[in-house]
């Protein structure tokens, strides 16, 4: 099908993030896209008004309705366990800091959101103590919600994690498997009171957008239940500066508007160690270098 003379595109990028991640569930997902798209197209009354975008996961299409001529974007994933809290998500915020919801097929997991402008990210903005104070406004307004039911919890994945610690720490160096240890450590501080606030777990710079009701608005959450000293880290690591008195400025202004500070830190800590067992999971050969040092300034503020 093709609208204005787009046609829908499903980039080698996607077929090849597919395959990679998800074997022959992906292989299916990419074949089945044009199909998928030309369904939704037509029956949300939509026209095709730009090329493709995409991501790791998604396909996303420009469209506008056909009835009042609203912009709009038609995003397609795969169904698994992080994408499907996604519209559960966006529809707690209800466009409150984030992505309004437009429509939802809950057999597909295809959705219907705002238009917001994919070529002015945060990341566009240069000043990074300014991108990451508008981080900070939004991450408040979003964990400021109690989670719905249904989605993933910070407990249960918590002590998951504490349970893979030992083999994944056999399996590293000495210094990293320390690391490992002490990020765990920490968690077991916190693991009793996971929290159950809407996190958004992948709040970094280029998940936050321009939009046209509001500055900016975070796109592309991964919702789970649990205490907001979770979703620091990314925001942490963009644009990883190694001098600790930024690293720390960083982080204070973050935990700031998520409350507890100790907290916070254990649970940074919490995706340090998330992140290291994912990393030792695909066959690294250490942890990641700058969450490593990350790691180390707040273990060394907490001791």
């Amino acid at each position: 099908m093709s609208s204005v003379g787009y046609v829908i595109h499903v980039p080698e990028e996607l077929a090849l993030s597919q395959a990679k991640y998800n074997g022959e569930a992906g292989r299916a997902f990419v074949a089945g896209l044009p199909a998928r798209a030309e369904e939704f197209l037509e029956r949300w009354g939509l026209k095709l008004t730009g090329p493709s975008m995409y991501g790791v996961a998604s396909l996303v299409l420009p469209v506008e309705r056909i009835a009042d001529g609203t912009r709009a974007a038609l995003k397609m994933q795969i169904l698994d366990d992080e994408t499907e809290g996604e519209p559960v998500g966006l529809r707690a915020w209800d466009g409150a800091g984030a992505v309004r919801l437009l429509a939802h097929d809950a057999g597909t997991g295809t959705m219907l959101l705002e238009w917001l402008d994919a070529a002015r990210p945060l990341s566009t903005v240069e000043d990074t103590r300014e991108a990451l104070r508008i981080v900070a406004e939004l991450l408040g307004r979003l964990v400021a919600l109690p989670a719905p039911a249904g989605l993933r919890t910070l407990g249960d994945i918590a002590a998951g994690m504490l349970a893979d610690v030992p083999d994944a720490a056999a399996r590293l160096g000495a210094a990293d498997a320390a690391v490992l240890r002490d990020c765990a450590a920490a968690v077991r501080d916190v693991v009793g009171e996971p929290g159950d606030r809407l996190l958004h777990w992948d709040l970094h710079l280029d998940n936050v957008l321009a939009a046209e009701r509001e500055p900016w608005l975070a796109i592309d959450p991964k919702p789970l239940a649990g205490d907001p000293g979770f979703d620091l880290l990314p925001a942490l690591t963009d644009r990883f500066d190694p001098d600790p008195d930024e690293l720390l400025w960083r982080f204070d202004l973050l935990a700031e508007v998520v409350g507890d500070r100790r907290r916070a830190a254990a649970w940074t800590l919490g995706r340090v160690l998330q992140n290291g067992l994912w990393d030792v999971e695909d066959g690294e050969p250490g942890l990641d270098a700058e969450q490593v040092a990350l790691a180390r300034i707040l273990l060394a503020r907490r001791a």
